[in-house]
């Protein structure tokens, strides 16, 4: 490749704690030094933000498999749109099909209750609310550095079983027996970044969950901390979206959520999710 094509490629943080934008890429034909560019950004960044792309959800596929295998659940363990394959069409107000609807959506990571969590997803915006629908990712790589070495040392080898929400029944308090035991998979608290070996505070702050070996009043008390710790303001970077762009993040190394929409409002977003290994 010439170097007048990484000359014009350019990472651009995006002056919050987390986050960059890519430009001069094309996701259609990104060459190879770009796509290496682009997963060495990710380490460092946690989110890339590509903006005026025009794909297909073939194409938005073809994009996905450059990181890795598309992520796939196992049959008896549900997760947003299993029916629909590798491909997601995350939220549509106002018209028929997506999930999510226009209410807040609080922070989690994808798939977190899975036995091989997905390491990163792709969000592709073809249509976006004129006000509201934003996107805040938190870094847990920096709430976990945060801690105070007494919390690291008393968390360091715990291990969290994060309940699959799609097993739930309605709102009310979760009833653990909805999940059976061979479908609970115990993740590392403290988890190690498989590339850059950086640790992480692998909760996820939006789920139901407990920790091993923990009674139940002593594991909830801990958790709410850590929740809270992960909160924090200055871990995150809220995106107000446009039209036309990618988002791709690090869900091993982070937590998003979403604030509501007018539904009278459209917002159509498709997802696609990479692969990851087991946790440790």
């Amino acid at each position: 490749m010439s170097s007048a094509l990484l000359t014009q490629l350019e990472i651009t943080p995006t002056g919050g704690a987390l986050g960059a934008f890519v430009s001069g890429f094309d996701a259609q034909t990104p060459q190879p030094e770009q796509i290496l560019r682009v997963k060495r950004a990710l380490q460092d960044h946690r989110i890339l933000i590509f903006p005026d792309q025009r794909l297909s959800e073939e194409d938005l596929l073809a994009f996905g498999t450059l990181f890795g295998p598309l992520f796939v659940p196992p049959a008896e363990v549900p997760v947003l749109g299993s029916a629909d394959g590798a491909l997601t069409v995350v939220t549509i107000a106002n018209t028929q099909g997506g999930y999510l609807g226009h209410g807040e959506v609080t922070p989690h990571s994808d798939h977190h209750w899975t036995p091989y969590p997905s390491s990163g997803s792709l969000l592709y915006a073809l249509e976006v609310p004129a006000q509201g629908g934003e996107t805040s990712w938190i870094d847990l790589i920096q709430a976990y550095e945060a801690l105070e070495e007494s919390v690291k040392a008393r968390i360091a080898d715990l291990k969290l079983i994060t309940y699959n929400p799609f097993l739930r029944k309605g709102f009310g308090p979760f009833d653990r027996s909805l999940q059976p035991p061979h479908l609970r998979y115990a993740h590392p608290l403290v988890r190690t970044h498989p590339e850059s070996g950086r640790k992480i505070l692998y909760l996820s702050p939006a789920y139901d969950a407990e920790i091993v070996g923990l009674d139940a009043e002593e594991s909830s008390a801990l958790l709410e901390t850590l929740r809270q710790h992960i909160l924090r303001p200055e871990f995150a970077y809220t995106h107000p979206w446009k039209r036309g762009e990618i988002v791709y993040w690090d869900n091993q190394a982070t937590v998003h959520h979403r604030r509501p929409f007018d539904a009278k409002q459209s917002r159509v977003l498709k997802r696609v999710s990479i692969a990851g290994g087991r946790p440790f």
